[in-house]
């Protein structure tokens, strides 16, 4: 079993925002693969491609020059952290994500930000096909209504204009695309721990995760 804690769950259950938390407190690093797929969908947009160009997109992450550090994404040397954060970026992230031969070709890349150290995963399917020998398994969950003003808050205080009424039909649409695709799905690994953000804040669940891993299995080998 490797030194991974997965985070899987739904748009803004919170994972990301945990997922930092927790990978500072134990110093690992981390992995939101959820911004490798904006990324690409970033660079695809640019390049005015649709969802279905799928081998001009294969061939644009066979020659991507993305590099993660400090939690910030940059192309080319140009930091894209907050570019990549708008929500036609995510609807079609959440599109490319149904097809089986992007999230095959980028299985190895995700594995590829493992170290010995330790590493926190953040995604829809982590735990259950990247990183499926992980000693830690979360499945984060919350409201639907929660989620969506959570959502809503995050773009708003980033500039991002935003109508509520979309973004609950972009979440909802969303999280059926993500339930239902047949490569993937996001469904609950069945020895992950459940954890409803909805009425706790960030501090009090990353260190219920903290705690889980020191008590039961910090030291597993």
């Amino acid at each position: 079993m490797l030194n991974i804690i997965t985070i899987d769950g739904p748009t803004a259950s919170g994972k990301g925002t945990i997922s930092k938390k927790l990978a500072n407190k134990l110093n690992w690093k981390i992995l939101d693969s959820g911004s490798i797929y904006r990324a690409i969908s970033y660079m695809a947009l640019k390049k005015n491609l649709s969802i279905f160009n799928i081998q001009e997109i294969l061939l644009l992450i066979k020659d991507s020059k993305l590099i993660f550090k400090d939690s910030k994404i940059f192309l080319e040397n140009v930091d894209i952290s907050q570019k990549i954060r708008t929500e036609e970026i995510g609807s079609f992230a959440s599109k490319i994500s149904k097809f089986n031969n992007i999230r095959k070709v980028l299985i190895d890349y995700q594995r590829s930000f493992y170290t010995n150290t330790g590493l926190v995963a953040d995604g829809r399917d982590m735990g259950t096909v990247v990183f499926p020998e992980a000693k830690l398994k979360i499945f984060l969950t919350a409201n639907i209504e929660i989620r969506i003003k959570r959502r809503f808050n995050q773009l708003t205080k980033k500039g991002v204009s935003a109508n509520l009424k979309n973004l609950a039909k972009s979440i909802k649409d969303r999280d059926l695309a993500d339930i239902n695709r047949s490569c993937s799905p996001l469904i609950i690994a069945k020895d992950a721990y459940v954890i409803d953000s909805s009425y706790i804040d960030s501090d009090k669940v990353t260190n219920y995760i903290f705690n889980i891993w020191m008590n039961r299995f910090c030291c597993i080998k």
